[in-house]
């Protein structure tokens, strides 16, 4: 249907159906990770993003779409998880920067909005590279602007941007060589496109996109089956018309959407040890859309769930049962089909805030005299780890790391948890420092908080050695950097699907050794894989290897693995330690 401009509601109700759609299909562009890792959490990450910024405008909508472009540049924002969320937070940062002096977005100023949002996110990204979201956003902007000027229709341009997007997305593996070589798209830029796709699907009255379009193929025709609604009460009920009047309730199969958290210090006497594959698969028997998060003392779950009641049984194994939230989705459909669902009006929540960076609350900052020298934040992977982290005198450790990053909110509430004049941040994954980053620049005017771009465990550990306590800011930083630059990292894992890699012929099961993101052993024996791993990553005056064992490695390949370093490599110190990851069998640190 012909649109002339954009106002809060219509906004909303695209930014709700960009959500659902990539909720839809996160776990498919979870799969296009290019390493055939277990983890490949692209999907997870933007969704999990998308998400936090879509409950900040369900819980405060207003009619101006300046204001509601805000509202979602700081759900956005606090809610980033991982490089694409952190990218896509500032896509949407710079859209909400353009668009806030308007009520309405003709087609001139949402197109200006979509080049501001990749400028922005061009400049957040130290070494930006093509082939990825980036291009993809670049694309679809650019050709927004061209096609701006030939159109009044909102609809006809988002047509446009979006077959843009497409064509560029297919596009990516001719600029990236590795997606070439294995045979994907970019994951972070298919994840934009379900936006996109959430975006049309609105505007052009709720029709889903084709399969065949995914890949770059021009979309299907639209074909408007209602008027588009744009008063804010009608929000939800036009976005989701399509989708939801086509599902019976009675077909909601798993109807208790349940979110909880497990502590693991309170409850049962005798607790059980946890074993989060096992918990999972006793969840799924009765329940699906299963998202279980764990580390020592606490558990989250999300589940949803013919029986709650054997969900709750089953958590109170492992302790107390704390943010119990329960929802009946029947209830949601039968509610959504017959009334709709209103969304409260926003409070004018801009009103006498000058600058974007003020809409995050700053940290009660204790007097200088009260506070000590240094402060510490690490992101742990495994038990084992937060422990080592904790005896380096780590003040905060945040449980992520490949399975489940943190988000930007997550590093400002450490960082306002910790009373220390300078602050540092230990990322420990090249996927969680923009996060690291983002969080450092929000709270720059009010905290002194350096981030050690350590992109793996064995370089926040080899970071964190080389910190002293008497050393000034400057030289503290210096050391540290140059001690992760001398740190070679390893890890074994199995591939979850059949690829090649410069050459290297990997077979579903496998088990793989990636050296410093390069995957250069496969092997059905673990022990090979490791060894083939190690004897790739030792060189002559190498000194140390460190070997971290993941929740799932055996003591007798352990032993086996550290027997053959001893004798392989006489010269060279051997450290074993209980790291407690999942997914990684060994994490391996070389060091000169």
């Amino acid at each position: 249907m012909s649109k002339r401009s954009i106002n809060g509601a219509d906004f909303t109700a695209m930014v709700l159906a960009g959500a659902e759609k990539l909720q839809q299909h996160a776990e498919h562009v979870n799969s296009l990770n290019v390493f055939p890792v277990p983890d490949g959490d692209t999907g997870t990450n933007m969704n999990l993003t998308m998400t936090a910024g879509a409950n900040e405008l369900k819980k405060n909508n207003t009619a101006s779409v300046g204001q509601c472009a805000g509202v979602l540049s700081k759900g956005l924002l606090m809610g980033a998880r991982g490089n694409s969320g952190v990218i896509l937070s500032q896509l949407f940062r710079g859209l909400g920067r353009s668009a806030a002096q308007y009520d309405e977005l003709n087609t001139q100023q949402f197109a200006a909005a979509l080049q501001t949002g990749v400028d922005t996110a061009y400049k957040a990204v130290v070494k930006p590279v093509e082939g990825t979201i980036l291009t993809v956003a670049k694309e679809a902007a650019r050709h927004a602007v061209y096609y701006a000027r030939r159109t009044t229709d909102i609809t006809e341009l988002m047509t446009e941007v979006l077959a843009k997007a497409k064509e560029a997305l297919a596009n990516t593996p001719e600029l990236l060589p590795v997606l070439k070589q294995v045979g994907v798209v970019d994951s972070g830029g298919q994840g934009l496109v379900y936006i996109y796709e959430g975006f049309h699907q609105y505007l052009t009255s709720g029709v889903s996109a084709s399969p065949a379009s995914v890949q770059g193929q021009a979309p299907a025709p639209a074909v408007v089956t209602a008027p588009v609604l744009t008063k804010p009460e009608n929000i939800l009920s036009s976005v989701q018309s399509s989708a939801q009047s086509q599902l019976s309730t009675e077909d909601i199969e798993f109807l208790y959407d349940m979110e909880f958290f497990i502590n693991r210090q309170l409850g049962a006497a005798v607790k059980a040890d946890f074993d989060e594959e096992a918990f999972r698969k006793a969840l799924s028997v009765n329940g699906d859309s299963i998202i279980v998060i764990s580390d020592d003392d606490t558990i989250k779950v999300h589940v949803h769930s013919k029986t709650p009641g054997e969900v709750m049984s089953l958590a109170l194994l492992y302790g107390e049962i704390t943010q119990i939230h329960i929802l009946n989705m029947r209830e949601q459909h039968r509610d959504l089909l017959t009334t709709g669902m209103d969304i409260a009006p926003m409070p004018d929540l801009f009103a006498d805030i000058p600058s974007e960076k003020s809409t995050v609350p700053a940290p009660a900052v204790p007097p200088a005299d009260d506070m000590a020298p240094y402060g510490f934040i690490a992101v742990s992977s495994g038990g084992g780890i937060t422990d080592i982290f904790k005896s380096l005198g780590v003040d905060a450790v945040l449980a992520g790391g490949q399975t489940m990053n943190p988000s930007t909110e997550d590093f400002v509430n450490a960082i306002s948890s910790i009373s220390a004049k300078h602050v540092y941040i230990l990322p420990n994954n090249s996927n969680i420092v923009l996060a690291a980053q983002q969080a450092k620049e929000l709270l720059e005017d009010e905290r002194d908080i350096t981030v050690i771009p350590s992109k793996s465990i064995p370089q926040g550990i080899a970071a964190a050695f080389a910190f002293q306590e008497d050393d000034a800011v400057e030289a503290n930083t210096s050391n540290m950097l140059e001690a992760i630059a001398h740190v070679k990292s390893g890890q074994v894992t199995n591939a979850v699907r059949d690829t090649v890699i410069e050459e290297l012929e990997i077979k579903s099961g496998q088990y793989i050794g990636i050296s410093n993101s390069k995957i250069v052993a496969a092997s059905d024996e673990l022990l090979a894989a490791s060894k083939q791993l190690l004897t790739s990553m030792l060189e002559n005056g190498d000194e140390i290897v460190t070997v971290l064992t993941g929740a799932e490695a055996e003591a007798e390949v352990t032993a086996s693995l550290s027997s053959w370093l001893e004798e392989a490599y006489p010269q060279v110190e051997v450290e074993v330690h209980e790291g407690g990851q999942p997914l990684y069998y060994y994490l391996f640190s070389v060091e000169p």
